[in-house]
């Protein structure tokens, strides 16, 4: 009786790999939600705290550090506010943007971070897209400047479009790698989503407005720059 042979083991087929999907329109207001509300939740816990001072009795000799804190907070609420309404919302009907009123609102978000921002922006107004490409490279260039520098903004329109660049130097400037891949168009990783939805955000207006978006690191200088139709 011939005895069975046994079958050679047959390697296992490997699992394929799963890529990361980018987010869909849902996931992603969600996301730009949350951003928004890490944003908003600091002052506005700064501004209970110092109400909480007010009405504790035995600490009204910190009556004046409480209606500081409070005001501060509130300044700082409402820079924030103004700036995203137009850099992530409608902003009402608006299509156009006088550069000056874009001016106001970046410098109040410069008005509670380290850089400084030197504004070279001369054009006589800004369409829709622009004017969120102008805002959110300028709150990025402040985010790549963690301990403080200059952030330069300059518009300059040419050719049927606004070519548009935030050059940030300082000590220590960078772009964390969720930013650079948000700026690319490509998946957050496994990094906290706040500072990649923007970037990522900003790609896609960038792109739905038939423009391209560049970002260059080199020794504390980052440089940011993009084009859209005018």
């Amino acid at each position: 009786m011939t005895e069975p042979v046994a079958s050679e083991p047959r390697p296992e087929t490997p699992a394929p790999a799963v890529e990361e999907k980018l987010p869909e329109a849902a996931e992603l207001a969600a996301q730009i939600a949350a951003r928004l509300c890490h944003d908003f939740i600091s002052p506005a816990s700064a501004i209970v705290s110092g109400l909480d001072l007010l009405e504790d009795p035995t600490a009204q000799d910190m009556r004046e550090d409480a209606m500081d804190l409070i005001g501060q907070s509130a300044r700082k609420l409402a820079d924030q506010l103004q700036f995203c309404r137009v850099a992530f919302g409608a902003s009402a009907a608006a299509e156009t943007f006088d550069p000056r009123e874009l001016e106001g609102l970046a410098r109040g978000i410069y008005a509670h971070v380290r850089p400084e921002l030197d504004w070279k922006v001369e054009v006589a107004a800004l369409n829709k897209a622009a004017a969120r490409i102008l805002l959110n490279l300028c709150q990025i260039a402040a985010g790549a400047l963690p301990i403080g520098g200059t952030a330069v903004a300059r518009v300059i329109e040419a050719d049927g479009r606004a070519a548009i660049s935030l050059e940030a130097t300082g000590p220590r400037a960078r772009l964390k790698p969720e930013v650079l891949r948000g700026l690319r168009g490509e998946p957050r990783g496994d990094a906290v989503g706040g500072a990649w939805v923007q970037a990522y955000y900003l790609h896609l207006i960038v792109k739905a407005a038939g423009g391209q978006l560049a970002a260059e690191t080199g020794e504390d200088k980052v440089t940011l720059a993009a084009w859209a139709p005018v």
